[in-house]
């Protein structure tokens, strides 16, 4: 069977547009059984299964014992996670940032950094509408309009998180995680340690760490959907990395493998979505 590629995505309801940034819905099929590498990316993980459950053989925090998810649920992460699929996974993936714990989940995204939960877990009957509801449709604008109603039901829009932090949040991501810290603390009128202290305390992450995964991300993304000839080092300058080795270092530590040994060794991923309509 030829290995297929479909990736759809699509804008939530206006309400949920201040922490959610997209609906992403994937269908792969044909592909060897093997492994994906769930990476650190500054959204938290929130993902319906529509085909088989998401099977995380590896978790982020490696204490953490394996699990199979019908809607998976985790915050943050510094570390890949290892998923494991029979060649064939369909879903919906909720872009999610940190600033939505609260509204939906009703606990600050630090409470699941580096954890990985069913969503009913948090919160029984969106878990359990979600994954229902997602089952029951077979195209995907059904599916994103019935997300956007068990969403916008679920959502207490007065608990996102107060206007510094949502400010200081918003920042780090605009500027692809290169904001340096103390300017950042100055503008809110906070000094650094007390910006710490209260970004962590909400979103798991230290400032400096969630530029770091922000950076990164920006970079993978760039790699998965950049030309070939686009080198690695113009990427690294581009993504505000000191040099290619700067990059190489942080693919180490937050993917576990160097850049070119992730592009050679990855299927086409719900976290690429641009990569995967261009591989389809």
């Amino acid at each position: 069977m030829e290995a297929t590629t479909e990736v759809v995505t699509a804008a939530p309801a206006p309400v949920l547009a201040a922490f959610i940034d997209r609906y992403v819905g994937y269908r792969m099929t044909g592909y060897e059984p093997g492994l994906h590498r769930g990476l650190p990316s500054r959204h938290m993980t929130f993902i319906v299964a529509a085909g088989p459950p998401i099977d995380v053989v590896e978790q982020t925090d490696r204490r953490q014992s394996p699990g199979s998810y019908r809607c998976v649920l985790s915050g943050l992460q510094a570390a890949p996670a290892m998923i494991a699929h029979t060649g064939f996974q369909e879903g919906v993936a909720i872009e999610l940032t940190p600033l939505g714990s609260r509204v939906l989940f009703g606990m600050p995204a630090s409470e699941m950094w580096d954890v990985t939960i069913e969503c009913s877990q948090a919160r029984r009957s969106l878990g359990d509408q979600l994954a229902d509801a997602v089952h029951a449709h077979d195209d995907w604008p059904s599916r994103f309009a019935a997300c956007d109603r068990a969403l916008t039901a679920a959502a207490s829009i007065e608990s996102i998180p107060g206007a510094e932090l949502t400010w200081a949040w918003r920042t780090l991501v605009g500027t692809g995680g290169t904001c340096p810290i103390n300017p950042l603390a100055e503008r809110i009128g906070w000094s650094r340690q007390h910006l710490t202290r209260k970004f962590t305390a909400e979103f798991g992450a230290s400032p400096k760490l969630a530029a770091r995964i922000i950076r990164f991300e920006r970079a993978r993304r760039m790699l998965a959907n950049t030309p070939s000839y686009v080198s690695i080092a113009q990427i690294a300058a581009t993504c505000g990395y000191y040099d290619q080795a700067h990059l190489n270092r942080d693919f180490a530590e937050l993917a576990g493998v160097a850049p070119t040994a992730w592009l050679a060794e990855e299927i086409p991923s719900v976290q690429d979505p641009g990569a995967a309509e261009a591989r389809g």
